[in-house]
C-alpha cells in the first residue's frame, strides 16, 4: 500500500512466536511516543531512524539492529532528509525466545551492531514471505532468539552455548523422514526431541551438514522428480509431496534440480515414463 511515497506491507505468518510482520519506506511520517506489548525487532535497510526510549535518544546507523521491548514508551522519526525503509518484527512476548528478564538489558542497549544478527534476521524475513517455508522460518527464529540472548544476557562463569549433540540429530532425522510429506512444527520437534529449537537446529546442522528445512525440502523434492518422471500434473504432485502451493515446489525444486518441475517433466522420454514412483 502506498500514499504519497508511503509504503507498507505487513502480514501475520503462521509461525509460533511472529505476531506480525512490517515492512515500510516513509519519508515524512514521524511516530509518537506509543508502546506494543510485543518485542520490536528493527533493521533499518536504507536512511536513519532516531527514536527516545526511557528519555534517552538512539539511533539506527545502517547495520545495526534495534530491539525495543514491550510496555517501554518510544517514538521513531526520520533521521535523514529521504526517509528510511525499515523492516520489522514483532515477536511475542513471554514466550522462550524472549523473557522479561531480558527488559532491562534492551532498555540498556537497544541498539546492536551485530553482522551475523542482522544477516540472520534478514534471512529471517525471506523466510517469512513464504508461507510454505514455516519451518525454515522457525528455525531462523530460534537462532535469532539464540543470538539477541547471548547478547543481551552475560554468559555465567564464561559457559558458552552446548555443543552438537548426535542423539538429538539422530532423533530429528527419523522424525523429517517420517514426516516428509505433513512435516513438522519446530516447537513439536523440539518437544518430540526434547532439546531447545536452537540446540536442535544447530545439532542437526553440526551433524549433517544441511540445515532440518533443507532436509525435508530436499527430501519432497525427491519425492516429486519420481512422481513427475510418472507423469503426475505438476500441481498434484506439489500437494501430494508436501509443498504450500506449485510455485512453492517450482522455488525449491528449481534451487534443488537446476530447472523447474515442469521442464523436467517434458525433458523424459515418453517411452521411458513408468506407471508408478
Amino acid at each position: 500500500m502506498a500514499a504519497g511515497g508511503e509504503q507498507i506491507t505487513a502480514w501475520r505468518p503462521a509461525v509460533p512466536g511472529v505476531t506480525e510482520v512490517f515492512h515500510a519506506h516513509f519519508t515524512r511520517h514521524s511516530y509518537p511516543m506509543h508502546v506494543h506489548d510485543t518485542w520490536t525487532l528493527l533493521i533499518v535497510d536504507e536512511g536513519a531512524v532516531r527514536y527516545d526510549l526511557e528519555r534517552h535518544e538512539h539511533g539506527t546507523p545502517l547495520g545495526t539492529v534495534s530491539l525495543l521491548p514491550p510496555q517501554v514508551p518510544h517514538n521513531g522519526s526520520a533521521a535523514t532528509p529521504h526517509g528510511f525503509r525499515k523492516r520489522v518484527l514483532y515477536l511475542e512476548s513471554g514466550t522462550g525466545l524472549l523473557d522479561d528478564s531480558l527488559i532491562g538489558p534492551a532498555v540498556d542497549t537497544p541498539d546492536l551492531a551485530d553482522p551475523l544478527l542482522r544477516d540472520r534476521i534478514g534471512r529471517l524475513h525471506a523466510a517469512l514471505a513464504h508461507p510454505g517455508d514455516k519451518l525454515e522460518a522457525s528455525a531462523r527464529l530460534a537462532l535469532v532468539g539464540e543470538r539477541l540472548r547471548e547478547r543481551l544476557r552475560p554468559r555465567v562463569g564464561g559457559r558458552g552455548r552446548a555443543g552438537p549433540d548426535r542423539r538429538v540429530a539422530a532423533e530429528l532425522r527419523e522424525l523429517l523422514d517420517a514426516r516428509v510429506v505433513a512435516g513438522v512444527g519446530l516447537a513439536e520437534a523440539a518437544a518430540l526431541v526434547r532439546a531447545h529449537p536452537a540446540h536442535l537446529v544447530r545439532s542437526f546442522s553440526a551433524a549433517y551438514g544441511i540445515a532440518p528445512h533443507q532436509y525435508l525440502m530436499a527430501r519432497r523434492v525427491d519425492r516429486a522428480r519420481r512422481l513427475l518422471l510418472a507423469g503426475g500434473p505438476v500441481g498434484e504432485v506439489a500437494a501430494t509431496c508436501g509443498f504450500f502451493d506449485q510455485s512453492h515446489l517450482t522455488r525449491h525444486f528449481k534451487r534443488v534440480v537446476g530447472v523447474p518441475p515442469g521442464r523436467y517433466a517434458r525433458a523424459a522420454p515418453t517411452g521411458d515414463r513408468v506407471s508408478s514412483p
